[in-house]
C-alpha cells in the first residue's frame, strides 16, 4: 500500500493519528513508536499531529516532537516537510535539537511569488506586540533552525506594517540559524547572551530590525545575509522601514565576524550602539547597503579595538519614488557619532549614490579611509558645496591613498579637528578646491600632516 503525502498508509490511520484519544490509542502508540525508533535519523512533525494546511494550529505538535528528541535522544533533528504550518503560540527549541525544513538552501520569494513550495511557518499570535522579550522561536544551546520560511499571513502588503514578536531569538551559546527566509517579519533575529552564535544564509524583508546582537562574550559569526523589499515595495509599507528600520544593530560583542551581507531600503544599514553592557569590536568583510536614507553605517559606540570594514559597497540617498514627501535632507554613507570612542577603519571600500556628504565625523575617535573610492557626493535635493568627508567636533581623521572622482570639495576639516593625516590621495580638482583646512595647518605640520597628494592643475590660456 502506498503511503499518503502525510506519511500514513490510509486515511483511517491519519484520522487516528490526528485524534489519538478517540478509540485509536493503540494505532497512535504504534505510529509514534515506529516514528521514534532509534533507527530513524529524524522525527517527523506529522507523526505528532502537525498538519501543514495553513489552518490547523501546530504549536503543540511541533513542541511535542522537539521535546521528545531532546528528552529521549539527547538531541537530533525534527523534520517539518513541505506545508504551511500555523502557530498560535511560541516554540522553544531545546538544547542540541535542530528544527529542519524542506529547503536545502536559503529560499526567496521575491517579485510577488506565491508561497507554494517548501516548509513555511505561519505565526498568527502577537499581532501588535511590541514587547522586546516576545518571540516566535527560541533557540537554546547547540540548537538550530534551518531550511524554512517564516511568514506573517496577516501582514498586509499595501498598508502600514504591524509589529510582531521577534521571529527568532538566540539565547544561549552555539545557537544557530541557517537557510531561513524572514519574508515579512517585524523584527528578525535577536542574538543576546548567545556566544558563538552562527547566523548564515538568511534572506527576506524584516521591517524594523533585521538582526540584533548584544551581550556576546565569545566570537559571533554572521554571513551571507540579504535583506531586500521582496514582500512589499509599496510606499505605505516601506515608510516604516525607510524612516525607522535598521537592517543590523550591534550592541556589546567581544569580536563579531560579519561577512558578505547586504541590505536595501532602511533608515540605517548597520548601526553600532552602546547598550547597558557595552559596545562591540568586529571585523566586517564584503558589506553592502543600498538606499540607506539616513546612513549606510552609523557608529554611535565601539570598543577601543574598533570596527574594521573591508571591501564594502555603500550608497545612501533620499528617493521620493520609495519614500514620497520625505523630510530627510542629509543622507550619508558613514556617520560617526560624537560619543563614539572606538577606532573605525574603511579599507578598499566604495561610496556612491546621490548622497549629501559621504562621511560625517564627530567626536574624538579615529576614523580612517584607505584605498577607497569616493564616487558621488553633495547631490541630494540640490545641495552644493558639501564635502565628501566632513570632520568636526574634535575628530581625528586619516585619509590615505583614496580616489575622489568629482571636481568638488572633497575633505573639510573643522578648526576643532584635533589630528589629521591626508596623504597620497588623488583629487579631480585643485588643492584649493579639494581641501578646506584650518588656517593654522601650515603652522602645525606635526598635528595636521597633508602631503603627497595629487591634484589637477588648471590650464591657463595663452591666446
Amino acid at each position: 500500500m502506498v503511503a499518503s503525502a502525510h506519511g500514513f498508509k490510509s486515511k483511517r490511520a491519519l484520522e487516528l493519528h490526528r485524534r489519538p484519544g478517540s478509540g485509536g490509542t493503540g494505532k497512535w502508540e504504534r505510529t509514534i513508536r515506529r516514528a521514534n525508533s532509534a533507527q530513524t535519523p529524524f522525527v517527523n512533525v506529522l507523526d505528532y499531529g502537525a498538519i501543514g494546511d495553513n489552518h490547523t494550529d501546530c504549536t503543540k505538535a511541533f513542541q511535542a516532537a522537539l521535546n521528545y528528541v531532546q528528552t529521549n535522544r539527547k538531541g537530533g533533528i525534527v523534520y517539518a516537510p513541505s506545508g504551511m504550518y500555523v502557530f498560535e503560540g511560541p516554540l522553544q527549541i531545546p538544547d542540541g535539537v535542530t528544527l529542519q525544513g524542506s529547503y536545502d538552501k536559503v529560499p526567496s520569494h521575491d517579485g510577488g511569488r506565491e508561497l507554494d513550495d517548501g516548509t513555511v511557518l505561519v505565526p498568527t499570535f502577537g499581532r501588535g506586540d511590541t514587547n522586546p522579550e516576545s518571540y516566535f522561536i527560541s533557540v537554546a544551546m547547540n540548537a538550530a533552525v534551518t531550511g524554512l520560511v517564516i511568514f506573517h499571513k496577516e501582514q498586509l502588503k499595501l498598508g502600514l506594517p504591524v509589529p510582531y514578536p521577534w521571529a527568532i531569538v538566540l539565547r544561549q551559546n552555539n545557537a544557530a540559524v541557517a537557510d531561513v527566509e524572514l519574508l515579512n517579519a517585524w523584527n528578525g533575529i535577536n542574538a543576546t547572551l548567545a556566544g558563538r552564535h552562527y547566523i548564515a544564509r538568511v534572506q527576506g524583508q524584516p521591517v524594523n530590525i533585521g538582526i540584533f546582537v548584544d551581550q556576546t562574550y565569545d566570537i559571533g559569526r554572521i554571513e551571507d545575509v540579504h535583506f531586500n523589499p521582496w514582500f512589499s515595495p509599496a510606499p505605505a509599507y516601506m515608510k516604516q522601514q525607510l524612516t525607522h528600520g535598521r537592517a543590523f544593530v550591534f550592541g556589546r560583542s567581544d569580536w563579531e565576524y560579519v561577512f558578505n551581507t547586504f541590505a536595501f531600503g532602511y533608515a540605517i544599514g548597520y548601526h553600532f550602539i552602546q547598550t547597558p553592557t557595552g559596545a562591540m569590536n568586529g571585523n566586517f568583510l564584503g558589506l553592502g547597503a543600498d538606499l540607506a536614507i539616513n546612513a549606510s553605517v552609523r557608529v554611535d559606540a565601539a570598543q577601543p579595538a574598533g570596527l574594521l570594514f573591508t571591501n564594502g559597497e555603500f550608497t545612501a540617498f533620499e528617493n521620493k519614488q520609495w519614500l514620497p514627501k520625505t523630510q530627510v535632507n542629509y543622507s550619508s554613507q558613514v556617520v560617526i557619532g560624537p560619543k563614539n570612542q572606538g577606532a573605525v577603519a574603511f579599507i578598499d571600500t566604495s561610496f556612491w549614490g546621490p548622497s549629501s556628504s559621504v562621511a560625517r565625523i564627530e567626536g574624538d575617535s579615529i576614523t580612517s579611509f584607505s584605498n577607497c573610492q569616493f564616487v558621488e557626493w553633495s547631490e541630494e535635493n540640490g545641495q552644493t558645496g558639501l564635502p565628501a568627508i566632513d570632520a568636526k567636533s574634535g575628530a581625528k581623521l586619516i585619509a590615505t591613498s583614496n580616489v575622489f572622482h568629482q571636481a568638488k570639495l572633497a575633505i573639510s576639516l573643522d578648526p576643532s579637528v584635533s589630528q589629521a593625516i591626508i596623504q597620497g590621495n588623488m583629487f579631480q580638482s585643485t588643492k584649493a578646491e579639494a581641501l578646506s583646512l584650518p588656517p593654522d595647518v601650515l603652522k602645525n605640520p606635526e598635528q595636521y600632516a597633508v602631503l603627497g597628494n595629487s591634484f589637477t592643475v588648471k590650464q591657463t590660456r595663452t591666446d
